[in-house]
């Protein structure tokens, strides 16, 4: 509630240029309207004062309104504030509202636990708040951030893409040659020293310097062998990006596939052989399931670290949305800023709880295999 009524909800500004003048929620709707709004607070405070089970069901009730309603109050506050003889006028969005919708997402993910929400029933329970915000959409014509995006929907729809083939990428390709380097440490306890040690230095490399290191052995390749150059490989762009994120990538792959395969218990392993199995079925029918959702692990860990390091690599010409992080800061536009920071932010959320999900459905599956095998 202090978060709500004492810190701004958003901004009128005339055009992109000039600074906006910023409302407290009051200023923008009306105390009536601000006070109305705190009702489900006060109402999440009583559940949170005396906690059951039927109050956590109230509890996820009143969360998903107030996330529904968020845009409205912004909605809201364009219609009574806007100058409608300044046609590039803009709404911005206030510390007030990124910080509620921050105390709500928790709030939500934390309900989602207690309640035990997953699959179709999380998934319809999402439905009011989209449709809310779908709704309150078509009257934030004038949102600043959507006013930037509509500005650069093609270099945006470029610049989504060649993050995705970055991380993709460096994530497939870290895993192949994971599974490889953890095989060999395997099978050697000096190669294990040698590998993790190599893999820890890279790691401590600051991903500018890095990036700097890779210019001149790449830009020397590059002219040295034309068909490197036809690729497209230079001491700039795509080819020092995707080799920074493959060494950064390769240490939480490697240690992880390592630690999987070399943690299945040997009663579980002595019991395959004694059912006839050859070493190649053991590997794949029992270690390897029985690996996977530590394997799946080291993926996600992989994949998130890989969506936040893409965006440094914009400064070297890599592309990706980095590109609009850097240039919304050297315009001092931080409408531009977000229009890149917050696709990074939704794509390393929905990766994370996706193969989050994944992993703890394989771990099912992977004790339900050796309760088989016993």
């Amino acid at each position: 509630m202090v978060t709500w009524l004492w810190l701004p909800l958003g901004s009128i500004a005339p055009n992109r240029i000039v600074p906006g003048d910023a409302y407290l929620l009051a200023q923008a709707v009306g105390w009536s309207l601000a006070m109305v709004s705190c009702l489900p607070l006060l109402g999440l405070l009583a559940v949170a004062w005396r906690p059951t089970r039927s109050g956590y069901r109230v509890a996820l009730a009143l969360t998903l309104l107030l996330l529904a309603a968020l845009p409205f109050w912004l909605a809201l506050m364009a219609q009574q504030h806007l100058d409608p003889e300044l046609p590039q006028a803009r709404v911005g969005i206030g510390a007030a509202w990124w910080l509620m919708l921050f105390w709500l997402s928790l709030l939500l993910i934390e309900l989602r636990t207690r309640l035990a929400l997953a699959g179709w029933r999380l998934a319809l329970s999402l439905v009011p708040v989209l449709a809310g915000w779908w709704l309150a959409g078509k009257g934030l014509e004038s949102l600043a951030l959507r006013q930037e995006l509509a500005g650069r929907e093609e270099a945006f729809g470029e610049a989504l893409v060649q993050h995705l083939l970055l991380v993709g990428g460096a994530v497939g390709m870290s895993l192949l040659l994971g599974a490889a380097i953890a095989l060999a440490m395997r099978q050697s306890p000096r190669v294990e020293r040698l590998g993790f040690a190599l893999l820890n230095f890279l790691q401590t490399i600051p991903s500018l310097a890095l990036f700097g290191l890779l210019l001149a052995p790449l830009a020397w390749l590059s002219a040295r062998f034309d068909w490197l150059s036809a690729l497209g490989v230079s001491g700039i762009g795509w080819a020092p990006a995707f080799l920074a994120l493959l060494g950064y990538s390769l240490l939480p792959m490697v240690r992880n596939t390592f630690v999987a395969l070399s943690g299945v218990e040997p009663g579980v392993l002595e019991a395959a052989r004694g059912m006839g199995m050859s070493r190649g079925q053991v590997f794949r029918q029992v270690r390897l399931p029985l690996a996977l959702p530590v394997v799946l692990e080291g993926v996600r860990i992989t994949t998130v670290q890989a969506i936040g390091l893409t965006a440094v690599a914009a400064l070297i010409g890599a592309g990706g949305l980095g590109t609009f992080i850097f240039q919304g800061l050297g315009q001092a536009a931080m409408d531009l800023v977000l229009l890149g920071a917050l696709p990074i932010l939704a794509m390393a959320l929905a990766v994370d709880a996706l193969l989050g999900a994944l992993t703890r459905r394989l771990d099912h599956r992977a004790g339900q295999t050796t309760g088989t095998i016993e």
